[in-house]
């Protein structure tokens, strides 16, 4: 399978640099679903759309036996990208810098592999090409509208890049692998005034630096130092001029632990200290936690344990490592609640000793020799797993 991959690198390639030339946002994912669209008719591979908005449901086999699903994400960050490549990102302010271009590319990958050989597919390979994985909460709504049944998934695998691994490097572990996440947001409101006469205002920039530096201790003081814990403050967003105070300030980030009543803890007392802490500084804080809370992601023993043989055998054992788990979110973990499955990182490090950008950086960059490892990985997956659900 992999000898098969390494012959579609530059075909795999192609489609991940048109896909990076032109990222979208969270269900905006129109340009992209209609590369996914059209390398599947290519292909004859037929497939259900739209769902959850721009989402995209293919499938291989013969329909006869149990049913195995690979998914890949397809939205973009908003980015500037400013990495120096001739397929660099043609829109402003938007990047592929989470690597979901080469997700996509992967699983299309993977779609070829695999309709080459559909004589050995003795079941059913769903392909899910999801929207919104960066805050939209894609992977739930799929689930909602039915990816997951007809005929119903019984074991899910999913890759995410990874450029803190060697390239081709495959990474992951039983149990807890990714974190519960949410978003959090604080408006502090005082009393805006003159900034040389700062006893007549209430002031929001002020409490706003103590509400942040008074949220760490919930982290160093509340939380078990065994129990990995994360509450970053990222924005702040506070007045016009630099003499004046202004009426507010807002702030924004995110609250992480590996547990679902650890992130509740979590945003229970961020809730109170912020509030608490305006009130001692004669201000109000309003804390609210928008958006959509991420499940932590839980991989299966039997999942995992049938990915890392499978990825031994092809790689060597030495490619293959247990990693701890990890603080980022996933809506992955969406349908990790709802059936078995395992998620693992391929390693996208670049060759050479230079510096290495992870993502949700403007300098991210993946090593593309890695990408039909990828979907080798996927395709040998699917045909392991249906193997052994018979």
């Amino acid at each position: 399978m992999l000898a098969s991959a390494a012959k579609l690198s530059d075909w795999i390639v192609g489609i991940r640099r048109e896909l990076h030339e032109y990222p979208e946002l969270m269900y905006e994912e129109i340009k992209t679903g209609a590369v996914v669209r059209r390398t599947l008719d290519e292909l004859g591979i037929k497939y259900k759309y739209p769902m959850a908005t721009t989402g995209i449901v293919a499938a291989i086999g013969d329909g006869k036996g149990p049913c195995v699903a690979l998914r890949a994400d397809m939205d973009a960050l908003p980015i500037h990208e400013e990495v120096d490549v001739p397929f660099r990102s043609k829109v402003d302010g938007k990047m592929h810098a989470c690597g979901h271009d080469c997700h996509t590319a992967m699983l299309l990958g993977a779609a070829r592999l695999l309709k080459e050989r559909e004589s050995d597919v003795h079941g059913t390979v769903k392909l899910i090409f999801q929207p919104a994985e960066e805050g939209g909460a894609g992977g739930e709504r799929m689930c909602d509208e039915g990816a997951l049944n007809n005929p119903d998934v019984q074991r899910i695998f999913g890759i995410h890049v990874w450029p803190y691994l060697p390239m081709g490097a495959v990474g992951s572990r039983t149990g807890v692998f990714l974190a519960a996440a949410g978003v959090l947001e604080i408006t502090v409101t005082g009393r805006g005034g003159h900034a040389a006469m700062p006893h007549t205002t209430l002031d929001p920039v002020m409490t706003s630096a103590k509400i942040v530096t008074e949220l760490q201790t919930i982290v160093s003081r509340e939380v078990d130092p065994l129990e990995p814990a994360v509450i970053s403050v990222t924005t702040i967003h506070g007045g016009d001029a630099h003499n004046v105070i202004p009426q507010s300030v807002k702030m924004g980030g995110t609250v992480r632990s590996l547990t679902l009543d650890g992130l509740r803890f979590l945003q229970k007392r961020v809730r109170e200290v912020a509030q608490q802490v305006a009130i001692a500084n004669r201000c109000e804080a309003t804390v609210e936690f928008p958006g959509n809370d991420y499940p932590p992601v839980l991989n299966d023993a039997t999942a995992w344990g049938s990915a890392r043989a499978m990825a031994e055998e092809m790689l060597g054992k030495n490619a293959v490592v247990e990693l701890p788990p990890v603080m980022g979110g996933e809506d992955f973990a969406f349908y990790t609640q709802r059936v078995p499955g395992c998620f693992v990182v391929l390693g996208v490090k670049q060759d050479g000793d230079g510096p290495v950008y992870g993502v949700h950086h403007p300098l991210f960059t993946a090593n593309e020799k890695a990408l039909p490892v990828g979907a080798a990985l996927h395709a040998s997956y699917a045909l392991r797993a249906l193997e052994e659900l018979r």
